[in-house]
């Protein structure tokens, strides 16, 4: 440790958080579980600050991501399981195995040579781990994954096989026809609200794929859709409340009159 002491330091500090007399409350009482949404959220602060942030701000997430790790050892080596060092002896030992034909003497050809090594690596680690075996080409994606994330896992992993659509067209119809499906639920005498549900899930899957198809990552793109929509709805509130006028008070023609307004500015500006 003695060529990284602010890692020391950041160790000795998550120790002293979780002291059982001098500790914070809030830290003593967190769990394994407990802090699983913070990490997920922090993640997600990396991938925000990379996009729309400086380097300070991907540094200072980073920082805060780190902390998650150090958070789970700590919580592990109190419970005599592992610790910080073990945690990342781990990842290097299973990265060095992943990469036999960077560490070792293996040779691959080509990136789809380099996945099927790099899977059937992995099914040999799930056997010797004594873990039960899934021969399923979707075994061992995480339920807990996000939604967008898992959908495009589950196609990707379907595609390697061959079940997947070699053209673009059938995954456009594809939408057209579960947009039908949603449409035909809600024009029910009596709508099923789980009818309902149900269809809106094919369709996001189905436009999932359809941005797989087309190489876009979709939760980045959802991610950057949202940043846009929110700049452009704060620059309407923004016309309102200089005009000293509420936005509640506006009708939705005089909203969409400045909403295309803005939007319209925002094209100019990319230009």
């Amino acid at each position: 440790m003695q060529q990284f002491p602010n890692l020391q330091k950041l160790l000795e500090v998550m120790q002293r958080l979780r002291d059982p007399e001098d500790g914070c409350p809030w830290d003593r009482k967190q769990s394994f579980q407990s802090i699983v949404p913070f990490t997920i959220e922090e993640a997600y602060e990396v991938a925000d600050a990379i996009e729309h942030g400086s380097m300070e701000d991907i540094k200072d997430e980073l920082g805060d991501l780190l902390f998650q790790v150090v958070f789970y050892a700590q919580l592990g080596q109190e419970q005599n399981e592992f610790d910080f060092e073990a945690v990342a002896g781990a990842i290097v030992d299973k990265l060095i195995r992943r990469h036999p034909h960077v560490f070792a003497d293996a040779e691959i050809d080509c990136e789809a040579q380099l996945n099927r090594h790099w899977d059937k690596i992995k099914q040999q680690e799930r056997l010797s781990q004594g873990k039960a075996s899934d021969n399923s080409v979707l075994a061992n994606i995480p339920a807990g994954m996000a939604p967008l994330m898992r959908a495009n896992k589950i196609q990707k992993r379907c595609a390697k096989v061959g079940f997947d659509w070699p053209e673009l067209a059938p995954v456009v119809d594809k939408i057209h026809e579960e947009i039908d499906e949603v449409m035909q639920e809600v024009n029910q005498p009596k709508m099923d609200q789980q009818a309902v549900e149900e269809e809106m899930g094919d369709l996001l899957f189905a436009v999932v794929n359809l941005s797989r198809h087309l190489k876009v990552e979709p939760e980045t793109a959802l991610r950057k859709a949202n940043h846009k929509f929110e700049q452009r709805f704060r620059a309407v509130e923004q016309h309102f409340i200089q005009r000293d006028l509420a936005i509640e008070q506006a009708t939705l023609d005089e909203m969409e009159d400045v909403w295309q307004r803005v939007k319209a500015a925002n094209k100019g500006n990319q230009a």
